[in-house]
């Protein structure tokens, strides 16, 4: 069975990574000012942080449902099925209205799968590179779909905000809330446990916040995923937004405080849950793997 694995591009999976893995990516749409951009092919990360940190007018959408459409139409042409994996149906309404369309349209009926697995960024990122093992293994699509839902809920992101400006542009705090926090210098932890972005501790330095992240992720691999980190099938990755040299970093931090487990990959957030939280942000994530 030739399977051709899609996501989109929240998944941090660049075009040109794409291409060397053989699966296909959809980019995020990005208005700046109005003006459309696509992620990682008119708008790089660079030029996006330049016109945030600018205060433009800064919103993301998800990938045209036609335009997903068409591409899975294409892909049938020399495949005998396609899986395609949405970002969190809890940070986006895409991935419902995707599955619709593959049921009830007759062209990808049975033939298209969708997977809502509830991830994002590297955990995102994770359940492609498991989906190709397994088509590489000779699963059916059907197999592949049911392991990724099965495993769904075996991963967990915390992330260290640096600046509360995006949050309350964004209207997720009230402006009175983000000058008090702003004034007592608080980085707020969130968390992303499949469904949607919610607050987790709250901290004054890079230092602490890096602290409260690794031991929130000692404590998720000795409690929720025990099984799966004693039998080795857990790794670790980090991301950012626009820190890559503090992202490193913390990498080194990581891999000293969890030398017994993979460390898989340092990524970019993805540009639709970057322009909700700005600059500076710090990411780990840990995700099952096959």
């Amino acid at each position: 069975m030739k399977i051709m694995l899609m996501a989109d591009s929240s998944s941090g999976i660049t075009q040109k990574e794409a291409k060397e893995l053989g699966v296909q990516i959809a980019p995020v749409p990005v208005y700046i000012n109005e003006e459309l951009f696509f992620e990682d092919l008119t708008l790089t990360q660079e030029q996006f942080y330049e016109k945030l940190q600018a205060d433009a007018s800064v919103a993301t959408s998800q990938p045209n449902p036609d335009t997903v459409a068409e591409m899975w139409e294409k892909a049938l042409e020399t495949n005998d099925a396609v899986i395609y994996v949405p970002i969190s149906s809890g940070l986006s309404a895409t991935g419902h209205i995707l599955a619709k369309v593959a049921e009830n349209d007759e062209r990808f009926r049975g033939k298209v799968f969708v997977v809502d697995n509830h991830r994002v960024s590297i955990t995102q990122r994770q359940s492609v590179l498991d989906a190709l093992k397994l088509a590489n293994e000779g699963k059916t699509a059907q197999e592949i779909y049911n392991y990724m839902m099965e495993t769904a809920a075996k991963s967990s992101i915390y992330i260290m905000v640096d600046t509360l400006k995006y949050l309350k542009k964004g209207g997720r705090l009230t402006p009175a809330a983000a000058a008090i926090g702003t004034l007592l210098k608080i980085k707020p932890v969130l968390q992303i446990q499949g469904e949607k972005l919610d607050q987790f501790a709250k901290v004054r330095k890079v230092s602490d916040a890096k602290q409260t992240m690794i031991a929130a992720i000692k404590k998720d691999l000795e409690t929720r995923f025990k099984d799966l980190y004693d039998a080795g099938k857990m790794t670790v990755a980090v991301a950012h937004t626009n820190s890559l040299a503090e992202a490193e970093k913390f990498k080194e931090e990581i891999c000293e405080a969890f030398p017994n487990v993979e460390f898989s990959v340092i990524k970019p957030l993805s540009l639709s849950v970057s322009s909700h939280i700005g600059p500076g942000a710090l990411a780990i994530g840990c995700i099952s793997k096959y």
